[in-house]
């Protein structure tokens, strides 16, 4: 069930507050003292009052005949006309009083947009315009002309979706890695809604969070965290995030690690352009865009990451200092490394020395960055680092740590005595 946190920075002090949302999914489970909606990978349990046909009986009930689909929206924070939403990828938001936690309405997006979900990954222009898509992708990148949709080689089968209930399985076992096919890069004119005629491909990655895009030289640059391996859903269960010793090294050793890499898509490409050559003209990336017989761009990555990164399992959650650079060339992001299955250092990540900067300790996990900025200031990386740290060492605490986003020095932590998840994403508001 979503759990929200709050710190609450004023005048040299930090208060904490944490609450449940208070969820027609969380209302419903409280009362039944079980899972009664099910989720991605949670399926509802039987009402053991029933008899054993009932029960059995119950398993060819629709979905939505309790519920059309959950509602405990706990992926992330998004503003949509000044107000903060919590979103997941369902039809459902919730709107929150962003101060007190408290939730306001429940919002349907089907109600008034003509999709059945959106990611919970919106992009924003300077002047508050929101951009979001259907829940068929995690997220998109964005650029100041253009967004950036990618088609993967994973594949929903929705006649399993359906019978999910009837087979005793969860949403996520619709879901299939398929690496027999190659991964495709849809532009879309973000004035137009337009889809441009390029048909840009790539070797088969999956990829759920976008760094950032940018326009140079008559192409869109994009950058991502990519696995080559589609099938990490499956590993994140409860049964092995249970484990410990060597059969969670076991599963966090089948999971895919994430690095960064940058694609390079010309937008205008002549039919005379000839094949294979490459077309890109960024004398900055090795990234390329080679022209096929069949007319089609085939697009290698350039990687955005020293050797050093593979020694930190990776990184994922990646930010940037987005009110001033999303969609603008850049040099920093920040991130989580992974050298377990949760988060385990804070890594920044400079793309044009490909260089490394890491804060780590031992038995601690950091949730995803956030970045600050310095009010009045025009350097990229001029700002602090927040994240939130837990441990499950029982003689140390969680905590707020603060970082200034240059070097990495730590400039102070607010320690809470109480234990907390690990979360996925947050935001930073100034009240």
């Amino acid at each position: 069930m979503a759990l929200l946190h709050q710190f609450k920075i004023e005048k040299g002090t930090v208060m904490y507050r944490s609450k449940f949302l208070q969820s027609d999914t969380y209302k419903a489970n409280s009362v039944h003292d079980r899972i009664v909606v099910s989720e991605f990978g949670t399926l509802a349990l039987p009402d053991p009052c029933k008899n054993i046909f009932e029960r059995f009986m119950s398993k060819f009930e629709l979905p939505g005949k309790f519920a059309a689909m959950t509602d405990n929206t706990n992926v992330n924070y998004v503003q949509y006309k000044g107000d903060y939403y919590l979103s997941t990828e369902t039809n459902f938001m919730n709107k929150v009083d962003i101060e007190t936690l408290e939730k306001k309405e429940k919002v349907d997006w089907s109600k008034f947009i003509a999709v059945n979900g959106a990611t919970a990954h919106p992009h924003y222009d300077p002047d508050g315009t929101a951009y979001n898509m259907g829940n068929s992708f995690g997220s998109h990148g964005m650029t100041r002309n253009y967004i950036i949709f990618i088609e993967q080689p994973v594949k929903m089968n929705l006649w399993k979706i359906i019978t999910s209930k009837i087979r005793g399985k969860a949403f996520s076992d619709g879901i299939s890695w398929e690496p027999q096919y190659n991964t495709r890069f849809h532009v879309v004119d973000k004035h137009t809604g337009q889809l441009l005629p390029g048909m840009y491909y790539s070797k088969p990655f999956v990829t759920f969070h976008q760094i950032n895009a940018f326009e140079d030289q008559g192409c869109v640059v994009i950058d991502l965290c990519c696995q080559d391996d589609g099938r990490n859903l499956e590993v994140y269960q409860l049964q092995n995030l249970r484990k410990a010793g060597k059969g969670l090294d076991q599963a966090y050793n089948s999971v895919a690690r994430s690095f960064p890499r940058r694609f390079v898509l010309p937008l205008h490409v002549s039919l005379n352009a000839p094949e294979g050559e490459n077309l890109s003209p960024l004398s900055y990336s090795s990234a390329s865009a080679v022209k096929q017989a069949d007319g089609k761009i085939w697009c290698s990555y350039e990687n955005l990451h020293p050797k050093d990164l593979e020694e930190e399992g990776g990184v994922e959650f990646p930010q940037i200092n987005y009110g001033q650079f999303s969609g603008k060339k850049y040099c920093f992001f920040y991130g989580c490394g992974f050298r377990h299955l949760v988060g385990d250092s804070l890594i920044k990540v400079d793309v044009v020395n490909k260089t490394l900067t890491v804060w780590r300790e031992d038995s601690f996990y950091p949730s995803e960055p956030i970045f600050v900025p310095v009010p009045g200031t025009n350097e990229e990386d001029g700002g602090v680092i927040l994240s939130v740290v837990i441990t499950p060492n029982q003689n140390e605490r969680n905590f707020l740590l603060v970082l200034d986003a240059k070097n990495f020095e730590e400039l102070g932590r607010a320690e809470v005595p109480v234990q907390m998840p690990y979360g996925f994403h947050g935001t930073f508001v100034t009240i």
